[in-house]
């Protein structure tokens, strides 16, 4: 009987289990196969970690990496964005509920559409460059997306817009699970608006900070090729070529599969890395709120 209590959930969790080892664990084991195999005039040879090593010197993949490690500055922030949103919304000031639809809707529309938008907003006679061009700032009416310098932040400037809200209403959501007492007892005690929010507010939503944080990792390293796709193609001059990007040029512009399984296999195992972080850090939330 011990056994079978033992042995109980596994039976229960089996079905879903071998649905993911089918469904994921295949394409790993495809992807290690193409990352050590070369075909050369139609013969497979194995290449152990020689296909690694060209991709490690290969100048666009570093720019690639060198893009979506950039991308990771966005983070603070959206952090910093949202967490001074969930505390003005949280103040309920007139009309929060509708700020609150209107500032979470972005995050809700397809990439492909934001990015298709705002590719058509940022060109030089685009309509941002027109509102530029209305006010008398002629000056600042600037290639957004074909200048090397700029197309990289640019897109960046679009990420945070639709991503901020997802941290907004988690941040907003812990608030409101908070009870007033704790607010009461720092305004009783004489605590400015600044020092709730620092000894109070945010101690409060550490561990969603945290979640948000990690999330937004993950985000930034495996979930922006939409973006770059539909608002720059990787250009101007690989100025805006991400991780993503690269694979997909690899495996399907150039047909070279055996760099585009390495690649996916090292960003594979990055966001592994990150995933496992957000379990712990959950775990530890839990725990946190038992203890409590």
């Amino acid at each position: 009987m011990k056994i079978m209590r033992q042995i109980e959930p596994w039976l229960f969790l089996a079905p879903s289990l071998i649905v993911i080892l089918a469904v994921f664990g295949y394409p790993v084991i495809r992807l290690i196969q193409l990352s050590t195999q070369k075909t050369i005039e139609g013969v497979t040879r194995f290449t152990g970690l020689a296909t690694f090593g060209t991709l490690l010197r290969d100048d666009i993949f570093l720019k690639a990496v060198t893009n979506s490690l950039y991308l990771l500055l966005c983070i603070p922030v959206m952090v910093f964005i949202a967490l001074l949103l969930a505390i003005l919304l949280f103040e309920r000031v007139r009309g929060w509920q509708t700020y609150r639809s209107i500032l979470f809707l972005p995050y809700l529309l397809p990439i492909t559409v934001v990015g298709l938008v705002f590719a058509y907003f940022f060109e030089l006679n685009g309509a941002f460059n027109d509102l530029l061009r209305a006010v008398g700032l002629d000056r600042l009416a600037l290639e957004w997306l074909g200048n090397s310098r700029l197309a990289l932040p640019t897109v960046m400037v679009v990420i945070i817009w639709k991503e901020v809200g997802f941290g907004m209403i988690l941040f907003l959501a812990r608030l409101m699970s908070v009870e007033e007492d704790l607010f009461d007892a720092a305004r009783i005690d004489g605590a400015g608006w600044w020092q709730l929010q620092r000894y109070v507010t945010v101690p409060q939503l550490a561990t969603v900070i945290e979640f948000f944080s990690v999330v937004s990792v993950i985000t930034m390293l495996s979930w922006v090729f939409g973006y770059v796709y539909t608002m720059t193609f990787g250009g101007p001059a690989n100025a805006t070529i991400v991780t993503e990007f690269y694979i997909y040029q690899k495996a399907f512009r150039f047909n070279q599969m055996n760099l585009a399984a390495a690649a996916s296999l090292l960003l594979l195992l990055v966001t592994w890395v990150f995933i496992f972080l957000e379990l712990r850090l959950r775990n530890r939330s839990g725990l946190r709120e038992v203890s409590g």
